[in-house]
C-alpha cells in the first residue's frame, strides 16, 4: 500500500454530513488520502465525527473507500491537541512544555514527518537533513525514533523511514536523513548541517547551552531553518533564554489534557500524590517552577509545609487583607484561615494554615460575607481585618453582616517584606503547615523578596497570611511567660 498526500477530496452537503469521494483515486492501487486532500482545517474532522450520533458515524466510516479508511489514523492534524499543532508565524524555534505524557513525543515525531514527507512517498519534503538530539544517543534512538510515540510508530507503512543502526541515524523513502545527536557531547554537532532539528527534554541536559550552540550553528540549511523543543518545563538557564527570544513561540499543557491516551487510574494516583507540589506543578501542569532570587519563601519550604495530619488548634482566626476598591480591576481580598497548637514553650508551637477563602473583584459586602461566613464554618475565635485603606469601613461592613462576629482592627507600620520575615523563619522552622495545596497563595509567597514583590498586582493573600501567622504566633510569643516556681 502506498500513502499519498492527494487523492481524494471531501464535501460538506447541506445537511452536514461530511461525504468523502475518491473519483482521483478510483482504479488507483492503494493510495491513501491525508488530511490536506481532504480539504479539511485542523480538527475539523475530529470535531465533526465526534460530534455524530454513533449510526451515523458508522455510516460515514462505512462509505469511505478502504484506502480512506486506512488514512484515518494518519491524519495527525485532525487528532492532535491544540498544543501539539504548530503555531502559525515567522518563528525560530517551537517550544512545547508539557507535563509527563501530555503528548510531546508524538507532537515532535509528526512535527519531523511534516518537514520531510512530500506528496507522495518518494517526494521531497520542505526539509532533507534533520537532527534529533537526547541527553543521550540512546535516548534519542530509544524515545523519539523507536518509542510508542516515535517517529517509527507515527508513520504510515509506506513512509517508514529505515533504521541504520552502524551510522545513528534513520532515512527516508524519499531521501531525508535524519542524525541521532546526545546532548553530553556538543562537539559532535560542529561539522553537520541541518534544515531542521528536534530536542528532546532540554531542561535536563547536562551541555545544554554547549549543545545549543553548535546547533544553532549547524542550523543553516534550507530558507528557513527551525528547531521544535519538547520538554518538561524544569529549571534551566537555556530553557528561560530559549523562551525570552523573539523568535520562540510556545505551546503548553498539563498532563490532563492527554488523558484519554493514559493508562486508567495513572492520572487518579499520581495526581492525589504530587498535586500542588512544586514536582507536580513541574511534571504534571506543565509549569515552570523557578526560585526567585532572594525571595523569603522557596518551594522547597512549601514543599516541606505540606501537612500529613490535620492539627487539633487552640486557636483559628480569619485574616483579612481588604482591597481599596471593587470591582474586575480591583485587586484580590485575600481572606486566609489559619489555626495554631499552643503546646507548651512558642519555639513548639506549630500553626497551619487551614483555608483560602480569597475573592477577586468582589464588591466590599461580598468579601465581608465571605470573612464572616468562613469565620462560622472553622469556628474561629477571631477576625482581623488591615484596615489602613478602608479605616473604620472595614469594621463597620463586618458588623453589618454579623454584629457578634469578635473583630480586630490591624494597621500595617512596616513594608510588606518587613511584616513577612518572621513569618517566613517560622516556615523555614518547620513549624507551619498547609492543610491542601494553595496555589495562588503559594505563588504569591515565592516572589516576595526582601526588596519588594516580583510580580504584577498586590500579594493580598500573602498580606492576610501574614496578618493570620502573626496573631496566632509571633504576637502572643514575644509577650509570653514562662511559668516560674515562687522559692521561700
Amino acid at each position: 500500500m502506498r500513502c499519498a498526500r492527494t487523492t481524494g477530496r471531501c464535501k460538506l452537503f447541506s445537511n452536514s454530513r461530511l461525504v468523502l469521494s475518491n473519483e482521483a483515486e478510483q482504479g488507483s492501487t492503494g493510495r491513501v488520502v491525508n488530511s490536506t486532500s481532504m480539504g479539511l482545517g485542523p480538527r475539523s474532522l475530529r470535531d465533526l465525527l465526534s460530534g455524530l450520533p454513533r449510526g451515523e458515524l458508522e455510516q460515514f466510516l462505512g462509505a469511505l473507500t478502504p484506502n480512506a479508511l486506512a488514512s484515518l489514523p494518519w491524519l495527525f492534524e485532525h487528532w492532535a491537541l491544540d498544543h501539539q499543532l504548530p503555531p502559525a508565524g515567522d518563528w525560530t524555534t517551537w517550544v512545547i512544555l508539557g507535563g509527563r505524557g501530555a503528548g510531546k513525543t508524538r507532537a515532535g515525531s509528526e512535527w519531523i514527518r511534516a518537514q520531510v514527507e512530500g506528496a507522495r512517498p518518494g517526494d521531497p519534503g520542505r526539509c532533507s537533513r534533520i537532527a534529533l538530539i537526547a541527553e543521550t544517543v540512546d535516548q534519542a534512538r530509544e524515545v523519539m525514533v523507536f518509542g510508542e510515540s516515535g517517529i517509527m510508530a507515527a508513520s504510515p507503512p509506506d513512509r517508514r523511514p529505515e533504521w541504520q543502526s552502524t551510522r545513528k541515524r534513520i532515512v527516508w523513502p524519499n531521501g531525508a536523513v535524519a542524525q541521532l545527536f546526545s546532548a553530553s557531547n556538543p562537539e559532535a554537532l560542529r561539522g553537520p548541517q541541518f534544515d531542521c532539528a528536534w530536542c528532546d527534554e532540554l531542561a535536563k541536559w547536562k551541555k545544554g547551552e554547549e549543545t545549543w550552540d553548535m546547533l544553532q550553528f549547524g542550523l543553516r540549511l534550507g530558507t528557513h531553518p527551525r528547531a521544535l523543543v519538547t520538554t518538561t518545563p524544569r529549571s534551566s538557564a537555556l530553557l528561560r533564554a530559549i523562551l525570552a527570544d523573539a523568535g520562540t513561540v510556545k505551546t503548553s499543557a498539563p498532563t490532563s489534557a492527554n488523558a484519554m491516551n493514559l493508562a486508567k487510574g495513572f492520572l487518579d494516583t499520581i495526581t492525589r500524590k504530587y498535586e500542588g507540589s512544586r514536582l507536580g506543578r513541574q511534571e504534571l501542569d506543565g509549569e515552570m517552577m523557578m526560585d526567585v532570587e532572594g525571595a523569603l519563601w522557596s518551594w522547597a519550604m512549601l514543599d516541606a509545609a505540606r501537612a500529613g495530619r490535620i492539627l487539633e488548634h487552640d486557636r483559628i482566626v480569619v485574616a483579612v487583607d481588604p482591597p481599596v476598591t471593587s470591582g474586575s480591576d480591583a485587586d484580590e481580598c485575600g481572606i486566609i484561615v489559619a489555626g495554631v497548637l499552643r503546646n507548651g514553650d512558642p519555639r513548639d508551637w506549630i500553626g497551619e494554615v487551614i483555608a483560602d477563602g480569597s475573592l477577586a473583584g468582589a464588591s466590599p459586602r461580598a468579601w465581608a460575607e465571605r470573612a464572616v461566613e468562613l469565620y462560622h464554618l472553622h469556628r474561629a475565635d477571631r477576625l482581623i481585618a488591615e484596615v489602613n485603606q478602608g479605616g473604620e469601613m472595614v469594621a463597620t461592613l463586618i458588623r453589618q453582616v454579623d454584629p457578634n462576629v469578635p473583630f480586630r482592627a490591624v494597621r500595617a507600620s512596616k513594608g510588606k517584606a518587613a511584616r513577612a520575615e518572621p513569618v517566613a523563619a517560622l516556615y523555614e522552622q518547620g513549624r507551619v503547615f498547609h492543610r491542601g495545596v494553595f496555589k495562588a497563595l503559594e505563588d504569591q509567597m515565592t516572589a516576595l523578596t526582601i526588596g519588594g514583590y516580583t510580580r504584577r498586582g498586590s500579594p493580598d493573600r500573602l498580606d492576610a497570611l501574614v496578618w493570620a501567622i502573626t496573631d496566632l504566633m509571633i504576637d502572643p510569643a514575644a509577650s509570653w511567660r514562662a511559668p516560674r516556681v515562687r522559692r521561700l
